[in-house]
């Protein structure tokens, strides 16, 4: 599993100009919160899932070197199989190692609904929706997480 993590001052996502997701941390009275873009492979699991949702959760990116779970940072999640391209050969990316939609919606629901059991505002997009992300990365912030 793939996680990108943002470090953003907001974000929102939508689908057919609809809004279906968006976090104002300054709203919530926080500085920032975490936009994570979400892929999983073939072999991913939910324990996978929920390791990665507690390492974000956990991980001190946010103002003054402090978690989400410090200041109860909201964060956005999208789905992303794109994590997954395979772009060795030719000018056209591979997907075959991003896992299928019955594999790969479980995991993303369980990265969130873990993310929201310890705690965590939660965001989400729509899986396998055309979905536009606006967002203000701060810094800029990002990082790559991999289980």
């Amino acid at each position: 599993m793939r996680v990108l993590l943002q470090r953003v001052t907001s974000a929102k996502v939508s689908v057919d100009d609809e809004v279906v997701g968006r976090i104002d941390p300054a709203a919530a009275g926080v500085p920032h919160g975490l936009l994570a873009l979400v892929g999983a492979t073939h072999s991913d699991t939910e324990a996978t899932a929920k390791a990665l949702a507690d390492k974000a959760w956990r991980l001190r990116i946010l103002d003054g070197e402090r978690s989400a779970a410090d200041l109860h940072a909201p964060i956005l999640v999208v789905s992303q199989f794109t994590l997954y391209a395979n772009t060795a050969k030719g000018r056209r990316p591979s997907w075959n190692a991003a896992a299928p939609g019955d594999h790969a919606e479980p995991l993303v629901d369980a990265f969130a609904d873990t993310l929201r059991a310890l705690g965590a505002t939660v965001a989400t997009g729509h899986f396998g929706a055309h979905m536009r992300i606006e967002l203000t990365n701060d810094g800029p912030v990002t990082i790559l997480l991999e289980g």
